[in-house]
């Protein structure tokens, strides 16, 4: 069998060497082209002449059958000690179109080279455990971070702070399966008692359970959900466009103008938000706006916040009162706040009002924030860690940690994650 074949018969593309642009669009000042893999050596000395020193950038002038492509830094990182843990070289080009479309077009004549797939430089790194699947997707989301408390976020998932909590609960459950073969080995001898493990195990058992219970990343990267909603003609479009500073939503006096949800994301002094403007509620609604009022309930019933521009008396849970034409009368002694959005008047006072009731549906700054994926994992480890507590049969306490063990293992991929892996670097750009 072929080195490069798998025992199915398919081509082992992690064997392949690969390049690709890995810099962002041209034209630009440099362009950055990588290459991975056992050939990618033998291809820098093919277009330069030659190899420098590892981890040494080098002048080099690039040429193909004679010709000169460019004039170039040149890099060689020896593997494994590299990003990819594979042998891996860097051409840094001078960034015009044509400039990078000779230089790729020669490396794709080069025998045993190929064009990456996105995230092929990532999902190597991966298989070659240099980094694990949480710091994996903490990449994946830097490259999509819109905000600053997205790119601190996904800076901490893929520095490995997830990683090193896991590895503490990991040798921690680790110790005390010990802890409970010595009661199945030494039962008899009186030296592990059942109480000196059930303390511990409950205790991690809460810890666990408190890491489920934090505000997830998603809101992080979909924005806190705030429905501005109210009876017809109530200032709720004025407002939205006021607080996105664009008009996203057609105003007019006429009640019912707005007769469909309109969302629209924004950050707000780097917290992210998805303002949502809604219908007019009322009861005598024709056909058509009655399914736009139909609507805007069901965004209350989703909203984490709701701007209420309505009475005190129909007010919805999680909502600021809001007198939203301060400069057309005074409010009532019931709202929170009063605004104008054609002055601007309030309108720094209620976006303070905004951030302060939003920091806590937030992950709290300088902690691990966790996506569905962890939280579901680390539930059901919390669950195992449980039953593992309040187990009479050490057996069963022992069985229960392994499972805990088990779905620890999948946050940062040293098992059951083969179904993911496609999902999740194909979030990633070519060259990444």
């Amino acid at each position: 069998m072929e080195a490069d074949a798998r025992p199915d018969g398919r081509e082992d593309k992690l064997t392949d060497t690969i390049y690709a642009l890995s810099s962002g669009a041209l034209p630009a000042a440099v362009a950055v082209v990588r290459i991975s893999g056992r050939r990618a050596h033998a291809a820098l000395q093919a277009l330069a002449g030659r190899l420098p020193e590892p981890r040494v950038a080098k002048l080099a002038r690039l040429r193909e059958n004679g010709e000169v492509l460019d004039n170039a830094l040149i890099l060689r990182f020896d593997g494994p000690a590299s990003e990819t843990g594979e042998d891996v070289a860097e051409l840094q080009l001078h960034g015009g179109r044509s400039v990078v479309a000779a230089v790729l077009a020669a490396l794709g004549r080069i025998e045993g080279l190929r064009l990456a797939a996105p995230g092929e430089f990532t999902r190597r790194a991966f298989e070659n455990g240099r980094i694990d699947f949480a710091q994996a997707e903490g990449l994946a989301d830097l490259i999509e971070a819109e905000t600053e408390s997205q790119r601190r976020a996904a800076l901490a998932l893929a520095g490995g702070a997830l990683s090193r909590q896991v590895e503490d609960w990991q040798k921690r459950l680790l110790g005390l399966a010990a802890r409970i073969e010595a009661l199945l080995d030494f039962s008899d001898e009186g030296d592990v008692a059942p109480d000196d493990v059930r303390g511990p195990l409950a205790a991690l058992a809460a810890e666990l359970e408190a890491f489920t219970a934090r505000p997830g990343v998603e809101r992080l990267r979909d924005g806190v959900r705030v429905v501005i909603a109210g009876p017809p003609n109530a200032g709720k479009s004025t407002l939205l466009n006021a607080l996105i500073g664009r008009e996203a939503a057609i105003i007019s006096e006429i009640a019912g103008t707005t007769r469909d949800v309109i969302e629209a994301p924004v950050s707000i002094e780097g917290m992210p938000f998805l303002l949502v403007d809604t219908a007019g509620l009322r009861d005598d609604a024709c056909t058509i706006e009655a399914i736009g009022v139909d609507r805007a309930r069901r965004q209350l019933e989703a909203a984490d916040l709701v701007l209420w521009l309505g009475e005190e008396g129909n007010r919805p849970e999680r909502s600021i009162l809001v007198h939203a034409k301060a400069d057309l009368g005074q409010p009532g002694a019931d709202a929170d706040i009063a605004v104008s959005a054609r002055t601007g008047e309030g309108l720094d006072d209620l976006v303070r009002i905004l951030i302060r009731r939003s920091v806590s549906l937030l992950p709290v700054e300088g902690e691990v924030a966790i996506n569905m994926r962890h939280r579901a994992v680390l539930a059901e480890a919390a669950e195992a860690v449980r039953e593992a507590s309040r187990a009479a049969d050490p057996l069963i306490a022992a069985e229960s940690l392994r499972q805990a063990r088990m779905a620890l293992d999948r946050i940062t991929g040293r098992a059951g994650v083969e179904d993911m892996l496609d999902a999740l670097f194909g979030r990633f750009c070519i060259g990444k």
